[in-house]
C-alpha cells in the first residue's frame, strides 16, 4: 500500500480509538469534567501527563531544532526535562494536597483575592493560547503532507476530533485518550529511530548508536566541508548567556504550566501524585533520550540525500516533491548549475528546509516502509492533539470554574457548570484554530514563548505561595502583572515590532527568565512593604508544607 493509504488507515484507526474513549468517558458532573473525579491510577496519569507534556513541539519540532542548532539545541532537552523534575519535586505534591481544580484556584485561595485569581486566569489563557497555537500548526503540517490537504483544512479536521472528546468527557475523557495517545506517539518515535540507528551504525539502540559510533565525527566533517560550524561545537547559534537564560526559562516555565499542574489534581492522593510524577518522568525520558540521536541521524540523511544532487535526481525523490507541495521544503537553483547546494549563507543556499518537517520526513528520507511513515504521521497527530486537549480544558476551566463559578455565580448547579465548561471548550477551539492557521513561528519557538510566559507569571507566585507564608495578595498581583507584561512586551517587540534583543542579546525564547526574576523581586518587595496575610492563610501554608500528608 502507498504511504497515503497507510496514513489514512493508521490515523483513522487511532482517531476511532480516541472517539470511542471520549464517548465511553463522557461525564455529567463538574468534578469529573475538570479533574477526572480524582480517580486516575498513578501509572495511567503518568502516561497521560507524558502525552500532555510531550506536545507537537517535542514530537515534531524539537528534533528539527536540534538538527539545525546542533549542540545549542540541547537547551530544549535540558530545559524541558529539568523543568519537569523541578515540578515533580517542588510543586506537584503540595498543589495536590491543596486540592483545588486549577492553578488560578490555588492563586485565588492562597492569596485570598479574586483579583489575584483574575490575573492568574488571564495569565493561564495567555500561556495556553500561545502554546496551543503550536499544536494546531503541527496538526496542519501532518495533514497537509500525508493526506494531501491544505494546512488550514488539516487544522479544522484536528479541531473537530479534539473538540469531540474534550467536550464530551472533559478531563476524564482527555486523560484516557492521552494514555492511548502516548502509546501511539512513543512507538511512532522509537520505531524509525531504531531502524535508522541500525542502518547507519549497526547498533539498534539509538542512544548507544549516538554515543559510541562515529556518526557525530562524520557529520562534523560534512558540516565543515559545506561551510557550517561543526555540529557538536557549542555556542555557535546562541551566546552562552542566551543558552543559560533560555534553558532556565524552559525549566521554570515547565514547572509553571497550568495544563501540566492540573494533571496532578486527577489522582486520589498526594502519594499517588508523587508516583505519577515518577512514571511520567520515565515515560518522558524514553523519548527525550532518543531525540538527540534522531536529530543527528536526520541531518546526516538529509544532507546525504539532497546536497549536490541534480535537479532530475531530486525530482525523482517522491518524498521531496510531496513535501515541496506543502511549501515547507523548497529548492532554488540560484547559480543555474542544475544542482542544489546546501550552504550556511542565506543568499546562496539552494535548499530551504522547514525545521518542523525533520521528524516527519525522516522515515521517507531513510526509505523505511510506508507503514512506518504512516505511523509517524499518527504519532505526530497524537502528540499535538493530546496537548491541545489539555490546553483547551485549562482555558475552559479558567473561565467556567475560576471566573463563572468562583466569582460570578457560586450557586451554579453541576449541570450549569459543566455546560459553561463545554461552551468554553468550543470557544477556545475556535481561537486555537485561528492561531493554527496564522502561527507566529516554528512550533517549538511558539511553544518556547508559552514557557517564557509561564515562567514570568506563574512559577514565582506558586513557589512563594508554598514556601513563603509572608507573601501576600498585593505582592502576588504586582509580581504576576509585572512579569507577564514585561515578557509579553519583549517577545512581541522583538518578534513582530522590529526591536533588537536589547538585554545582552537574550532571545525572546529566553527572556522569560528575566521576567521571572522581576516577578520574584516585585512580589517579595511589595509583600514586605504591605500588611502580612491573615493568620488563617499563614496557618494554611504551614499545613501545606507539613510532611503529614494523606496516603
Amino acid at each position: 500500500m502507498s504511504v497515503e493509504i497507510w496514513t489514512i488507515v493508521l490515523v483513522g484507526l487511532s482517531f476511532l480509538a480516541y472517539i470511542y474513549i471520549g464517548w465511553q468517558s463522557r461525564v455529567e458532573n463538574s468534578k469529573d469534567f475538570f479533574i477526572a473525579g480524582q480517580g486516575i491510577p498513578s501509572i495511567a496519569n503518568g502516561a497521560a501527563t507524558a502525552a500532555d507534556w510531550m506536545s507537537a513541539a517535542s514530537f515534531i519540532s524539537m528534533a528539527g531544532l536540534i538538527s539545525f542548532l546542533g549542540y545549542d539545541g540541547s537547551i530544549y532537552l535540558m530545559g524541558w526535562t529539568g523543568g519537569y523534575v523541578l515540578l515533580a519535586l517542588l510543586l506537584a505534591p503540595y498543589l495536590r494536597k491543596f486540592g483545588k481544580y486549577t492553578v488560578p484556584d490555588f492563586v485565588g485561595d492562597r492569596y485570598y483575592s479574586n483579583i489575584a485569581r483574575l490575573v492568574a486566569v488571564v495569565a493561564a489563557i495567555f500561556v495556553s493560547l500561545t502554546y496551543v497555537a503550536g499544536q494546531m500548526r503541527g496538526v496542519g503540517i501532518v495533514f497537509s503532507r500525508f493526506l494531501q490537504v491544505d494546512i488550514n483544512t488539516g487544522v479544522i479536521i484536528g479541531m473537530v476530533i479534539v473538540g469531540f472528546f474534550s467536550v464530551l468527557g472533559g478531563m476524564k475523557g482527555i486523560t484516557w485518550t492521552q494514555v492511548a495517545q502516548y502509546c501511539v506517539l512513543i512507538f511512532a518515535y522509537l520505531i524509525p529511530a531504531i531502524a535508522i540507528a541500525w542502518f547507519l551504525t549497526g547498533n539498534p539502540v539509538p542512544q548507544l548508536a549516538f554515543t559510541f559510533s562515529d556518526i557525530a565525527d562524520k557529520l562534523n566533517k560534512i558540516q565543515v566541508d559545506l561551510g557550517f560550524k561543526p555540529y557538536t561545537e557549542p555556542f555557535v547559534n546562541k551566546s552562552m548567556l542566551d543558552v543559560l537564560f533560555t534553558t532556565i526559562a524552559l525549566m521554570v516555565g515547565t514547572a509553571g504550566l497550568p495544563h501540566i499542574i492540573v494533571r496532578f489534581y486527577t489522582v486520589k492522593s498526594v502519594r499517588a501524585a508523587r508516583f505519577s510524577a515518577g512514571w511520567a518522568l520515565l515515560f518522558i525520558a524514553i523519548l527525550y533520550t532518543t531525540a538527540p540521536a534522531l536529530s543527528m541521524f536526520a541531518r546526516y540523511n538529509l544532507i546525504d540525500s539532497l546536497h549536490n544532487q541534480t535537479v532530475a535526481e531530486v525530482q525523482q525523490l517522491d518524498w521531496a516533491t510531496k513535501w515541496e507541495k506543502t511549501k515547507l521544503l523548497a529548492f532554488d537553483d540560484i547559480n543555474k548549475d542544475r544542482r542544489f547546494q546546501l550552504t550556511p549563507n542565506k543568499d546562496t543556499n539552494e535548499i530551504k528546509i522547514d525545521r518542523d518537517i525533520i521528524v516527519l520526513s525522516t522515515p521517507e528520507v531513510a526509505n523505511l516502509p510506508p507503514w512506518v511513515i504512516g505511523l509517524v504521521a499518527a504519532g505526530g497527530l497524537a502528540a499535538a492533539l493530546s496537548t491541545a486537549s489539555g490546553l483547551l480544558l485549562v482555558i475552559s476551566s479558567s473561565i467556567a470554574h475560576d471566573i463563572y463559578y468562583r466569582i460570578i455565580d457560586s450557586s451554579a448547579s453541576e449541570e450549569k457548570r459543566v455546560f459553561v465548561g463545554r461552551i468554553m471548550v468550543g470557544f477556545s477551539l475556535v481561537l486555537a484554530g485561528y492561531f493554527g492557521v496564522n502561527p507566529p513561528g516554528f512550533v517549538s519557538e511558539v511553544v518556547a514563548f508559552a514557557f517564557g510566559l509561564a515562567a514570568a507569571s506563574f512559577f514565582p507566585v506558586i513557589f512563594l505561595g508554598i514556601f513563603d507564608k509572608r507573601t501576600n495578595s498585593e505582592g502576588a498581583i504586582a509580581g504576576m502583572l509585572t512579569g507577564l507584561i514585561f515578557t509579553i512586551i519583549y517577545i512581541v517587540g522583538v518578534k513582530f515590532g522590529g526591536m533588537q534583543p536589547w538585554f545582552f542579546g537574550v532571545s525572546p525564547e529566553g527572556i522569560g527568565t528575566l521576567g521571572m526574576l522581576i516577578n520574584f523581586a516585585v512580589t517579595l518587595v511589595v509583600s514586605r512593604l504591605t500588611p502580612p496575610p491573615p493568620a488563617e492563610i499563614q496557618a494554611m501554608v504551614e499545613d501545606l508544607r507539613s510532611p503529614l500528608i494523606e496516603e
